[in-house]
């Protein structure tokens, strides 16, 4: 499999931030990492090792960036007027240097489809439903889709922009709504067991139902905890049976 590792200093978060990717050819998912974790927890975690024969195959080509959570929602020393800012610094990052980076990696028309888990998996569809017209879709596995779970009872206008199940049953713009619903590709997986919270995959899913936006969104079982051995299962089966 091919690896390759690059760098650059981020003008939209002010620090040096590194990308990975695996693989050549084939549409892209760019992986949005766990909690506080970086740019290669997703190989750690042997999920590259799961998406091997479908990367190998040219089906697909994973990009994967680091997070910044712990300079701002996981941040308990930082004002959360201060977390809202640096999270939107981070949104700014993904669409101005990643998504371009990317294309000039890849080419103008590859597809891309944002993927994470757990709070990757709220990261994954907010970057999505926020920018339709560069970002193709999302993955998201055993998330919430409400922001206020990590804000502490914080909320001002930043967090409601930046929490899906809040803002999306107010947007009407048909610019946005439009390209949101031409995505044939917005899946919602979670489990049933512990640390996994399936009514909130259910009450997101009727959100969008209720905008009129398709997706598809597979509850599995009690058997299925909030961990690295459910992701490994997940994604190379919604990558090898759905795309």
């Amino acid at each position: 499999m091919n690896k390759f590792t690059d760098t650059w200093y981020s003008p939209s978060l002010d620090k040096e931030m590194p990308i990975v990717s695996y693989g050549t050819t084939g549409f892209v998912v760019l992986l949005v990492p766990t909690a506080a974790a970086d740019y290669l927890e997703y190989e750690r975690f042997l999920m590259i090792d799961a998406l091997a024969p479908l990367i190998n195959s040219g089906k697909l080509r994973v990009f994967s960036i680091n997070s910044i959570n712990n300079e701002s929602w996981l941040n308990n020393e930082m004002l959360p007027e201060h977390k809202a800012i640096r999270h939107n610094q981070f949104n700014e990052y993904v669409f101005n240097e990643v998504i371009p980076y990317i294309r000039k990696a890849t080419s103008a028309d590859t597809f891309i489809y944002t993927s994470g888990a757990s709070f990757g998996a709220l990261h994954s569809m907010n970057l999505f439903l926020k920018r339709p017209d560069i970002i193709n879709g999302c993955i998201s596995m055993s998330g919430v889709y409400d922001l206020t779970d990590y804000t502490k009872g914080f909320w001002d206008e930043q967090v409601y922009f930046n929490s899906p199940y809040h803002y999306i049953p107010n947007l009407n713009d048909s610019w946005y709504l439009d390209k949101i619903k031409a995505s044939h590709h917005i899946h919602i997986a979670t489990g049933s067991g512990n640390y996994e919270d399936p009514e909130a995959n259910k009450k997101f899913s009727q959100v969008l139902w209720d905008k009129g936006i398709w997706h598809d969104v597979d509850i599995w079982g009690p058997d299925i905890h909030h961990d690295w051995p459910t992701w490994r299962a997940m994604l190379p089966y919604i990558l090898e049976t759905k795309f």
